[in-house]
């Protein structure tokens, strides 16, 4: 059975249920989820900073706590939604391995990872619901721990189910894009905020082996 790793946003837990079992039925399916408009109220209501640098949180240790929060309501509402074949897993719970970015605060870029929680639950027909800590606890940029996971996981696909409708180029969506082109354009400081570290995140996907896609885009080694 072939393997999906499906990136959703914290503002679209009904869509990725919908999705995430239709996919099921005939995949082994892993859900990565961010949390980032919920962290970012919950930091603001805190009187905590908000602050990013190309598209990745800053995270101070104060702010993992709220980043946890948030990751935990999400995680629910997207449990709850998919039902019961849902599995709440927590990346730093589960093994979920990153290296410290220091001037991002605690936070991590994820390491290629097949955590054996993730491997139960697809033995056992379950779903597994990933929220994006690593070790340490450490935050992890969503984007990047799907793409860590895909590749570790030795999955087919990953599937990035965003609000926007892909990766535009001329103010077109494009329907596909060269990893060489992504990190030419991305080098190159064409793209700007969120879209960033989803693109760098499927590049690296593509580059281990994993058909990536945002949106309607197709990432292409």
């Amino acid at each position: 059975m072939s393997r999906i790793v499906l990136k959703v946003g914290g503002a679209v837990a009904g869509e990725a249920a919908t999705l995430a079992l239709a996919l099921a039925e005939q995949h082994e399916v892993c859900v990565v989820h961010g949390a980032g408009q919920q962290i970012s109220a919950e930091l603001q209501r805190a009187g905590l900073p908000v602050r990013f640098v190309h598209g990745r949180r800053v995270t101070s240790w104060e702010a993992l706590a709220v980043v946890r929060d948030s990751f935990t309501a999400v995680n629910a509402d997207l449990c709850a939604a998919i039902g019961p074949r849902a599995v709440s897993l927590f990346g730093d719970a589960i093994g979920l391995e990153a290296v410290l970015v220091p001037e991002l605060g605690h936070v991590g870029s994820p390491l290629p990872s097949s955590p054996p929680a993730v491997e139960d639950a697809f033995a056992a027909g379950l779903v597994p619901v990933v929220a994006p800590l690593a070790v340490g606890p450490l935050n992890v940029n969503a984007d990047e721990a799907a793409a860590a996971l895909a590749v570790g996981l030795g999955a087919d696909k990953l599937l990035f189910l965003t609000d926007v409708p892909g990766l535009l180029l001329g103010g077109v969506v494009a329907s596909k894009i060269a990893v060489a082109e992504a990190e030419r354009l991305l080098a190159a400081g064409v793209f700007g905020g969120g879209i960033v570290p989803k693109l760098e995140a499927a590049v690296a996907a593509a580059r281990g082996g994993v058909d990536a896609t945002i949106g309607a885009t197709a990432v292409v080694a």
